[in-house]
C-alpha cells in the first residue's frame, strides 16, 4: 500500500530539521518521551485501582 523507502525517510527527517532547527529538536524530544512515560504511570495506576475493586468484590462475596 504505502511504505516509506530510506530516501523518503531522510526527506521527511530534513524538512523537520530545517522546520524546527537542531536545538528544538532534543527539547521536543525530551517532551515527547515525558509524555509517553506519564501515558504509562496513567495506565499502570489503572490497573492497580482495577486489582483494588476486585479484591474488595472477592471480600465482599466471602463474607456473603
Amino acid at each position: 500500500m504505502f511504505g516509506l523507502g530510506t530516501q523518503e525517510i531522510l526527506i521527511i527527517a530534513l524538512i523537520v530539521l530545517l522546520f524546527f532547527g537542531g536545538k528544538k529538536i532534543p527539547e521536543l524530544m525530551k517532551g515527547l518521551g515525558k509524555g509517553v512515560k506519564s501515558f504509562k504511570e496513567g495506565m499502570n495506576s489503572i490497573e492497580e485501582i482495577d486489582k483494588d475493586d476486585q479484591q474488595k468484590k472477592e471480600e465482599t462475596k466471602e463474607k456473603e
